[in-house]
C-alpha cells in the first residue's frame, strides 16, 4: 500500500487525528483508544508490534488529546471571566476537573447542618478565588507566548547570550582582582591549623530537619522560589535508553505537531553536562557529586557573603559551576521550548550561551507539554523529585515497557561488598583522626554510629573489621536470606534508626567529603602526615593499586559503564544506597548474605520483593499512565504484580493489542515437536546437554539453512550452553555441515564487539545474495536476553528465520528467583484453573524472553520470515497463550520433523519467487 506522506488528518469517530501520512488501520484504532483512555483517567497496557508505527500513533494520539484538553480548558476559562463569576453549581464539579490540574482548585467541602446563607458566603468567595486565579494563570501564560514567539528569530538568543557572557567575564575578572587584593593584605591573619584547601573536607554543623524547624520554620530553598512557574498539563514520555528518547524526538518533528508542540528532553548529569572539569571525572556518581558540591558551594557564598574573612578562601576553593547562571539558563530554556530538540542540540546549546543544560532543562518542565525522559528519572522518586516533576493529574507514557518489572526491581536493589565495607570503615575512621577535634558533637554521634553499622555488617558476614578483607577466609560459607528485620536483629542494628542515619548521609554529604578526603591522602600525603596516614595508604594501596598510582583527575573505570558501580576509593557512596533499601518495609524486600571463600568476596544484597511499593505513587498521581511496547505479553505480570499490588482497581486498566501490518501469509511460526531421528525435542536443564539432543539441534538447523536463503538466527538460552553445543557440533562434524551452507557468526560477550559482527554478518549476506555458490548466506547463533535479542533488527535479509532452541527458563534454583515465587504465592491470589503465581512468574519470563527474540524478524509491512520453536513444551496451550497474538494466530505445530520442513521450504519458495 502506497502512503502519502503529505500531512492528513484522520478523523476517527468525532476525533481529528493529525497524520504525516494515510496511517494503517490498526494506527487508527491505537490513536483512537489511547484517547479513550487519556480522557477517561484509566491505566493502559499497549502492544503494537514493531514495524507498526507504535511512536507515531503515541505521538499522534496523545498530542490529539492534549491538543482538545487545552482547548476546552480555554473555552471554560473564557467562559468564566466574561461572567466573572464561578460556574453554575450543577455544572461546578465538572469545571474543576478540568481546571483543576493546574489551578489546584477544588471545591471545599461544607459540614453537614450548615446554615445555607455560610455555604453560600463560601462558594462565592470559591469562585471570586477561582476567577482571580484564571486571571493570573491567562497573563502568565500570555507572557510565555509572547516570549517564546520572539525566539522564533535566533539572532536575539545569540545576542544576548553572547552578552550576557561578556558581562559574566568581566564581572569574574574584577571579583578575582578583589580577592587577590584581599588575600595580600590580610593572607597574615589566616589561621594556620589546617592545610590548603582542607578546609572544605571538613563537615559543616549538622542540625536535622527537625531542628531547623524548629529553630526558624524557614525553608532552606526559600531562596529560589522565585524560579517558581505553574505547571502547565502535560504528556511525560520516557523510555530505557538515550538512543531510544532521540529516535522519539525525531517522530515528533517530523509528525504534524513539530512545528508546534513545547517539548523539552530530559538527561542524566553526564549526557548534558557541559563543564569540562566536572565532565573528565568521568564517573557518573563522582560527575553528580562534583555537580551538587559547586551548587552548594553557590548557596554558602550567598548565604555567607558577609561572614568572616578567613572562609574566603574556602568559597575560592570550591568555586560554583559558571555555567549555572539563571539569566542564561533562562534564555536557554525559552529556546528549548521554542523549537523541539533531542539532548544533542540541547548540549550544543549549552555549550554556545554558556548556560547548564541540566538545570536550563529542568526549568523548562513547568511550561513543557511534552517531556522526555529516561526511565530513572521517572520511576525513582527521589529522582524525580530533584529534577521538580510533579505528576499530579499528569499524563505518563512508558515506553518499550516489556522490562518494566525488572527496571524498577533493579533501581532498588542493592549489593555491597565486604571489601566496600572494610574500606569505608578504615576511611571513615582515618577521617575521624584527621579532623576529630574540629566536629561538633553531633556530627561525631552520627560518624559513629556510621563506623558501628559498618563494623556490625562485617560481623554479620563473619569477619573482622580490624583486619584486611582480602587475606580473611571465612569459616562459614554459602548464601542465607534474611527478611529485613532479622536482617537487623541478627546484625545488633535494630537499635539505631536508620531512617536518620540515612537523612544525615544526604544533608551532611559526608560521602562526598569522604572521597575528598581519599582523593588527597591516598596517593599523595604531605610530609608531615605521612607517619599518621601511613597505614591508611597501605590499606588502600592492598585494595586498589590502581588509584594510588593515578592521583591525578579521576577517569571511570573500564567496565564502569557496565558495572554501575561508584569508584572503589569512595565505597560509602554505594553503601549509603544499601542503607535507604533496609528502610523499606519487612515484608516488600529480603537481605541475602553471600559468604565466598574469602570477606573481600563476600556480599550483602537487599533484593526488592514488591517493585508496586515504587510504581504506586506514579499511578496514585497521575491522571493517566500508558504502558506500552511491541512485545507486552504476557501481560500478566504487569496486571498482578505492578497495578494490582500497587492498588489500581481492575476495572480502571485497560489492555490493547493490536494486530501486523504484514499480510498473514508474510509470517510461518512452527512449533517442531521431534527431531530428525523421532526424538523429542525438551531441551530442559536435565536434558539439553545430552549429546543426541545436541545433534538433533545441529541436522535440524543444517536441514533448515539449506531451504531458508539469506540469513538465520539461532537462540540458545545462555552463553555457556551456547558455547558447549558449539564445541560439540564442531567435534563431531556438524560443524562442518554447517559453515558449508551458511557462514557462522557467534554473538560476542564484549558489547564493543557486537557492531563488528553484525557489520560482518549483514556484508556476507549481502555478498551472497549477489553471487550464486555453495553458500547461501549466514548463520548467525545468539544468546536470549545477550545483546542480539534486544534492540537488534535483523529485518529482509538479515532474518529470514528466527530459531529458538528449547525454552529459556531462568535458574530455579536462584535464592532471589526462590523467594520472589514464594512471595507472589502469600501475596497473590490463585486463579482457578492456573498455576501457582510463583510458577506462573517462572513461565512468564521465559516467554518474555522468547517474545522479544522472536521479535527480531518482521520489521516492516512487506518483511516475510518463519519463525521455528524448538520444544514439545511450545505446544502447551498455556505456553501458546502467552505468545503474541499476531504470532500467536498463525502457530502451526508439527509433531514430526518431515512436515515441518516441507512447510518451511515452500513458505521460502513461494515468498523469495513474488519478492
Amino acid at each position: 500500500m502506497q502512503r502519502s506522506m503529505a500531512n492528513e488528518t484522520q478523523k476517527v469517530g468525532t476525533i481529528h487525528f493529525p497524520f504525516p501520512f494515510t496511517p494503517y488501520s490498526i494506527q487508527e484504532d491505537f490513536m483512537a483508544e489511547l484517547y479513550r483512555v487519556l480522557e477517561a483517567g484509566k491505566i493502559g497496557i499497549f502492544e503494537s508490534p514493531t514495524g507498526t508505527g507504535k511512536s507515531l500513533s503515541l505521538i499522534c494520539g496523545a498530542l490529539s488529546w492534549l491538543r482538545d484538553f487545552e482547548q476546552k480548558k480555554r473555552e471554560e476559562e473564557a467562559r468564566l471571566l466574561e461572567t466573572g463569576t464561578g460556574p453554575l453549581h450543577d455544572e461546578k464539579d465538572e469545571s474543576l476537573c478540568l481546571l483543576s490540574s493546574c489551578e489546584g482548585a477544588a471545591a471545599t467541602p461544607r459540614p453537614a447542618g450548615e446554615p445555607a446563607w455560610v455555604t453560600q458566603f463560601v462558594q462565592k468567595k470559591e469562585e471570586r478565588d477561582l476567577v482571580d486565579r484564571l486571571k493570573a494563570e491567562q497573563a502568565r501564560r500570555k507572557q510565555r507566548e509572547e516570549r517564546l514567539q520572539r525566539l522564533q528569530h535566533r539572532a536575539q538568543f545569540k545576542y544576548a547570550a553572547k552578552r550576557l557572557r561578556q558581562e559574566e567575564e568581566e564581572t569574574e575578572h574584577l571579583l578575582r582582582l578583589s580577592r587577590e587584593m584581599l588575600e595580600t593584605g590580610l593572607g597574615a591573619e589566616r589561621p594556620e591549623q589546617l592545610e590548603s584547601g582542607e578546609e572544605e573536607l571538613v563537615l559543616a554543623e549538622y542540625e536535622s530537619d527537625e531542628e531547623k524547624k524548629a529553630a526558624s520554620g524557614v525553608d532552606e530553598d526559600e531562596d529560589e522560589d522565585d524560579l517558581e512557574e505553574e505547571h502547565v498539563t502535560k504528556i511525560y514520555y520516557c523510555s530505557r535508553t538515550h538512543s531510544q528518547l532521540a529516535q522519539f524526538v525525531h517522530e515528533v518533528k517530523k509528525s504534524p505537531f513539530g512545528r508546534d508542540v513545547r517539548l523539552v528532553s530530559l538527561g542524566s548529569r553526564q549526557n548534558l553536562c557541559v563543564n569540562e572539569d566536572v565532565k573528565s571525572l568521568g564517573s557518573v556518581q563522582l560527575i553528580n557529586d562534583r555537580c551538587v558540591d559547586m551548587q552548594r558551594s553557590r548557596h554558602e557564598k550567598k548565604k555567607g557573603a558577609e561572614e568572616e574573612k578567613p572562609k574566603r578562601r574556602r568559597q575560592e576553593k570550591q568555586a560554583a559551576c559558571p555555567f549555572y547562571n539563571h539569566e542564561q539558563m533562562g534564555l536557554l530554556r525559552d529556546e528549548a521550548l521554542a523549537e523541539v530538540k533531542d539532548i544533542e542540540q540541547l548540549l550544543a546549546l549549552g555549550k554556545e550561551a554558556r548556560a547548564c543544560p541540566y538545570y536550563g532543562s529542568r526549568l523548562a518542565i513547568p511550561a513543557a507539554q511534552l517531556v522526555v525522559l529516561p526511565y530513572q528519572m521517572l520511576l525513582h522518586a527521589a529522582t524525580r523529585q530533584a529534577a521538580g516533576i510533579r505528576l499530579q493529574e499528569q499524563v505518563v507514557i512508558i515506553d518499550e515497557a516489556h522490562n518494566l518489572i525488572d527496571t524498577i526491581t533493579g533501581m532498588h536493589s542493592v549489593e555491597v561488598s565486604g571489601s566496600q565495607l572494610c574500606q569505608a570503615h578504615s576511611q571513615l575512621l582515618q577521617y575521624m583522626e584527621r579532623f576529630g577535634k574540629r566536629l561538633k558533637a553531633k556530627n561525631l554521634m552520627y560518624l559513629k554510629q556510621i563506623l558501628y553499622l559498618l563494623e556490625k555488617f562485617v560481623a554479620v558476614l563473619g569477619g573482622n573489621i580490624k583486619q584486611n578483607p582480602n587475606t580473611q577466609s571465612l569459616s562459614q560459607t554459602g548464601t542465607e536470606l534474611k527478611t529485613i528485620n532479622d536482617f537487623l536483629f541478627q546484625s545488633q542494628i535494630d537499635n539505631i534508626n536508620l531512617f536518620k542515619v540515612q537523612r544525615y548521609c544526604e544533608k551532611s554529604m559526608i560521602s562526598r567529603k569522604l572521597f575528598g578526603f581519599t582523593e588527597r591522602y591516598g596517593a599523595v600525603l604531605s610530609s608531615r602526615e605521612q607517619p599518621k596516614l601511613a597505614g591508611f595508604q597501605q590499606f588502600l594501596q592492598s585494595l586498589q593499586p590502581r588509584t594510588t598510582e593515578a592521583p591525578a583527575a579521576p577517569a571511570a573505570p573500564a567496565d564502569e559503564s557496565q558495572a554501575g558501580a561508584p569508584r572503589p576509593a569512595s565505597p560509602l557512596m554505594h553503601i549509603e544506597g544499601f542503607l535507604a533499601a533496609l528502610t523499606t518495609a519487612n515484608q516488600d524486600g529480603r537481605v541475602i548474605l553471600s559468604r565466598q571463600g574469602s570477606l573481600s568476596q563476600s556480599t550483602l544484597k537487599f533484593l526488592l520483593l514488591n517493585p508496586a511499593v515504587h510504581f504506586a505513587q506514579v499511578v496514585k498521581e497521575c491522571r493517566a499512565v500508558v504502558i506500552a511496547g511491541g512485545t507486552m505479553q504476557p501481560v500478566s505480570d504487569f496486571r498482578q504484580q505492578l497495578l494490582a499490588c500497587a492498588g489500581v482497581e481492575a476495572e480502571r486498566v485497560v489492555e490493547f493489542s493490536c494486530g501486523h501490518v504484514i499480510p498473514p501469509d508474510n509470517i510461518l511460526p512452527l512449533v517442531i515437536c521431534s527431531g530428525i531421528s523421532d526424538q523429542p525435542l525438551e531441551f530442559t536443564f536435565q536434558k539439553r546437554e545430552l549429546p543426541q539432543m545436541m545433534d538433533e539441534a545441529g541436522r535440524i538447523l543444517c536441514n533448515l539453512c539449506s531451504v531458508v536463503p539469506g540469513g538465520v538466527v539461532c537462540f540458545f538460552s545462555s552463553y555457556e550452553y551456547l558455547h558447549q553445543v558449539h564445541a560439540h557440533w564442531e567435534k563431531g562434524g556438524l560443524l562442518g555441515h554447517l559453515a558449508a551452507r551458511k557462514k557462522i557468526f557467534q554473538e560476542p560477550k564484549s558489547a564493543h564487539q557486537v557492531e563488528q559482527v553484525l557489520l560482518a554478518y549483514s556484508r556476507c549476506i549481502q555478498a551472497c545474495g549477489q553471487e550464486r555458490g555453495g553458500v547461501t548466506g549466514a548463520l548467525l547463533l545468539s544468546v536470549v536476553g545477550g545483546k542480539m535479542s534486544e534492540g537488534i533488527n535483523f529485518s529482509d535479509n538479515l532474518g529470514r528465520c528466527v530459531v529458538m532452541v528449547g525454552m529459556p527458563f531462568p535458574n530455579i534454583r536462584s535464592p532471589e528467583l526462590q523467594e520472589k515465587m514464594a512471595y507472589l504465592d502469600q501475596t497473590l491470589p490463585r486463579a482457578p484453573g492456573q498455576a501457582p503465581p510463583g510458577k506462573n512468574l517462572v513461565e512468564n519470563l521465559c516467554m518474555k524472553a522468547v517474545n522479544q527474540s522472536i521479535g527480531r524478524a518482521i520489521r516492516h509491512q512487506k518483511d516475510f520470515a518463519s519463525i521455528v520453536l524448538l520444544d514439545q513444551r511450545y505446544a502447551r496451550p498455556p505456553v501458546l497463550a502467552k505468545l503474541p497474538a499476531w504470532i500467536r494466530a498463525r502457530v502451526e505445530v508439527k509433531a514430526t520433523f518431515g512436515p515441518a520442513i516441507a512447510a518451511v521450504q515452500k513458505f521460502h519458495r513461494e515468498k523469495s519467487a513474488s519478492s
